[in-house]
């Protein structure tokens, strides 16, 4: 059976499971790892989401504070003013299959340093010429509760001025012509010492914690890597068996084995 395995055909048909077995396990392993992503993402939102706020400064001491990757979606309070003239408009954001703005508006912190508010989600106008209205952020110092998000990835779309492609921090910077905080705020909630919450944009919906079926795709091109040898272990013992003539011979022992005969065939005869 070697010396047919050992043939240059099925040497070459050993080459090829063996690159199929390689990109299952390669691609099973990204699949994990985007379970492993999803997974921690969930586990930072199910322990932040809900928890009791805690100041801005203990999660970012100070204005160039990076937000480390174990806070994201801490839930935080700052206080501040809002500069509602410099607000700006993510396009593009779907919120219950229907798309719309997100609206940034920077707030002057306390120590002087600018963090960027999500305030909420408003739906597209008639025309995508036009802005939607939106309401206006509350003037005078106002007390901010919300969850800390990272910027998102930088779209280069080439939007006027007071738009943005993504949460781009940077180029938010570069509109607003000033620095503001390497992180954002998704609004929770809001108070301007009124007694009465102000208007605002929807509310952005929770974040979705659900991992997905990555994990069961992992298993899947785990379990399907040594099909491939399988099938050529499987293909070659069949060529071995009919060159040493032991499948006909095997199949004439099979013809030749008497039937067994049955209780009520004998009864019938």
């Amino acid at each position: 059976m070697f010396r047919v395995l050992l043939t240059r055909r099925w040497l070459a048909a050993l080459a090829v499971a063996a690159l199929f077995a390689t990109a299952c396990v390669f691609l099973g392993r990204w699949q994990y790892s985007r379970h492993a992503y999803k997974a921690e993402r969930a586990h930072l939102v199910e322990q932040y989401y809900a928890a009791a706020p805690v100041p801005l400064a203990q999660v970012l001491p100070g204005p160039d504070s990076q937000l480390p990757a174990d806070q994201v979606w801490r839930r935080v309070v700052a206080t501040g003013t809002y500069s509602p003239a410099d607000q700006l408009m993510v396009r593009n954001r779907p919120q219950n299959i229907v798309y719309g703005y997100e609206v940034l508006v920077p707030l002057r912190l306390d120590d002087g340093s600018t963090i960027l508010v999500d305030r909420g989600w408003v739906p597209n106008a008639e025309r995508a010429d036009i802005l939607p209205q939106v309401p206006a952020a509350p003037t005078g110092h106002v007390t901010v509760t919300g969850w800390l998000r990272p910027g998102e990835d930088a779209l280069n779309r080439g939007l006027p001025q007071g738009q943005l492609g993504s949460i781009d921090l940077p180029e938010a910077e570069r509109q607003l012509g000033t620095a503001v905080r390497p992180a954002y705020v998704v609004l929770d909630a809001e108070n301007d010492g009124s007694g009465t919450p102000p208007a605002r944009p929807q509310a952005l919906l929770p974040p979705d914690t659900g991992t997905g079926p990555h994990f069961a795709y992992a298993l899947q091109w785990w379990l399907a890597a040594p099909v491939g040898f399988v099938l050529v272990v499987v293909y070659v013992r069949r060529e071995w068996l009919d060159a040493t003539g032991q499948s006909e011979r095997r199949r004439r022992e099979k013809a030749a084995k008497p039937k067994k005969v049955r209780i009520w065939d004998e009864e019938d005869a």
